[in-house]
């Protein structure tokens, strides 16, 4: 497939770390199963025992959640979100393209946008599982929980209502869900101190212009021969 070579390539065994450039998927599981629902080829900017930093270009195909009927999974109401029976489909990333920054073993990961021309909006940080390596990507669940850091160091929780619909309807226990706050507040004092990532200038970095889009591979939902955190 095209420029599907380097994952072909990492395939046959687990990755140590991945050279600048290559392709890999960054993938969620449902939260009430072990199917990947989410699927989305990036490119490795680095990679190491620090950092494991990925960009997501813009028109990349990715798998995403929707309703069996095809429906938005935002566009249901709350209360029945995360009831209703879901399939997936693919569709194409929409908007500017997104930095993803993940620290091993933190419970959570730093997502930059921008707006059009390289103004930069946001970081977004997406509370998680730590991530978990395979050969040919990473591997998590996401928890719902979300908080948005402005460039002036402000910041806010953002769906603290699908983080508590999602624990009504049984996605996530009591035990985990104050794991996932804990792991919120440890991101907030990383934030109020200005630690790493936010303070590492990412946000003036821009992508190789010679780096191809990443095709998404028809076996994106394969199971991982090995796993690794």
């Amino acid at each position: 497939m095209a420029d599907d070579g380097a994952m072909t390539r990492a395939a046959a065994e687990p990755a140590a770390y991945w050279a600048p450039g290559t392709q890999i998927l960054w993938r969620y599981r449902e939260n009430a199963g072990e199917h990947v629902h989410i699927a989305r080829p990036v490119t490795v900017v680095r990679d190491d025992a620090e950092l494991l930093a990925v960009w997501l270009a813009p028109g990349t195909e990715c798998v995403k959640p929707v309703l069996a009927d095809g429906t938005p999974v935002h566009l249901e109401p709350l209360e029945s979100r995360y009831t209703k029976a879901r399939t997936v489909q693919r569709d194409r990333w929409f908007g500017t393209g997104v930095l993803k920054l993940a620290q091993p073993g933190r419970p959570w990961s730093v997502w930059l946008f921008w707006d059009p021309g390289w103004r930069f909006k946001n970081w977004y940080v997406n509370l998680e599982q730590p991530l978990a390596r395979w050969a040919r990507g990473v591997d998590s669940e996401d928890h719902f929980l979300d908080i948005s850091v402005h460039a002036d160091r402000d910041w806010h929780w953002r769906d603290e209502d699908e983080f508590a619909q999602a624990q009504r309807d049984g996605l996530m226990d009591a035990e985990t869900a104050e794991r996932v706050r804990a792991a919120g507040r440890q991101a907030v004092e990383v934030i109020r101190a200005w630690g790493a990532p936010f303070s590492d200038g990412w946000e003036h970095w821009r992508p190789d212009p010679s780096w191809a889009v990443p095709s998404l591979p028809e076996d994106w939902d394969r199971t991982p021969a090995h796993v690794s955190s």
